[in-house]
């Protein structure tokens, strides 16, 4: 891709997403995640009525008067955006594929973030760690993680959810707001590094599928190859049992999934491929208005 083919594509993302981030994200995105907890402020001198467990002994100690610990909301978020960059994000059999989908995807999310005074950091995997733009705010910087997603090369083509998982455990210590926007072709390998993501951050997960991933058409015999191994499968679809046992296999997983993420405090949204245009905007509203909801 040409450094104008990029130019192009980057000011064509932003422009499909800004009526989004505009008109529909910004008020549920900033209800949902608005005061993640507090932090300390400062100290001032004790009064009476004042709580006793907020006394900071340390500066009593030092003073010979009792001072208390102020705190206040703390605002600022950072948000970590994930994006599985391996192979399978290539395919797509409606009018986008995975990863180009996720391209917008993020973008959609980290100019919501960004609009509403946050920082907003990326980590780009496949089976090894690919790339990471530390957390910033900013129009700019929005515009550069974008035209990284579009533009980087990944040196693997296979997928490891947990090498993403563990590079964001490493650089983000302090509790932040991940989406791990994924295909998720990783089985059940990633979930001992989600429970621990999950218990030190607010983890969303964001499950892109395309329809034939859940279904095989009959259409007869075809190659079928692995864009992550590139091994080639002849198939029959004329098979009846054959589609129907792979419709069992895929639901399964994505079930197993769905369960994994209900009980390990994870939030889920399946964003389905089926949708002709921007198939995230549905899911993402209802998502963002059942967290306000909850809060």
């Amino acid at each position: 891709m040409t450094t104008r083919e990029l130019v192009k594509k980057v000011r064509t993302i932003e422009i499909r997403t800004r009526g989004a981030v505009r008109e529909l994200f910004s008020g549920e995105y900033h209800s949902a995640f608005k005061g993640r907890g507090i932090e300390f402020s400062e100290v001032r001198e004790y009064v009476p009525g004042d709580d006793v467990r907020t006394i900071d002994w340390n500066v009593t100690a030092r003073e010979g008067r009792p001072f208390i610990k102020l705190f206040e909301e703390e605002r600022e978020l950072v948000v970590m955006l994930l994006v599985d960059v391996s192979a399978s994000g290539q395919f797509g059999s409606v009018a986008l594929l995975k990863r180009d989908l996720m391209a917008e995807l993020a973008a959609v999310l980290g100019f919501s973030a960004i609009r509403n005074q946050d920082k907003v950091g990326l980590i780009l995997f496949s089976d090894k760690l690919e790339l990471y733009v530390p957390p910033k705010k900013g129009t700019t910087h929005g515009l550069r993680m974008i035209r990284d997603l579009l533009a980087y090369e990944p040196e693997s083509r296979g997928t490891d959810l947990s090498i993403g998982l563990e590079a964001l455990l490493r650089v983000q210590p302090k509790k932040s707001i991940v989406f791990l926007i994924s295909d998720f072709q990783n089985g059940n390998k990633w979930f001992d590094s989600a429970k621990i993501t999950a218990r030190k951050h607010d983890f969303v997960a964001l499950h892109i599928i395309d329809p034939r991933e859940k279904q095989i058409p009959n259409v007869g015999w075809f190659a079928a190859e692995d864009p992550e191994t590139g091994e080639v499968t002849w198939v029959d679809s004329s098979s009846g049992i054959l589609r129907q046992a792979y419709k069992r296999g895929r639901t399964r997983e994505i079930e197993q999934i769905s369960s994994f993420c209900g009980k390990n405090n994870i939030d889920r949204v399946e964003i389905d491929l089926n949708e002709p245009e921007q198939p995230y905007l549905k899911p993402l509203i209802l998502f963002f208005k059942q967290r306000e909801k909850r809060r």
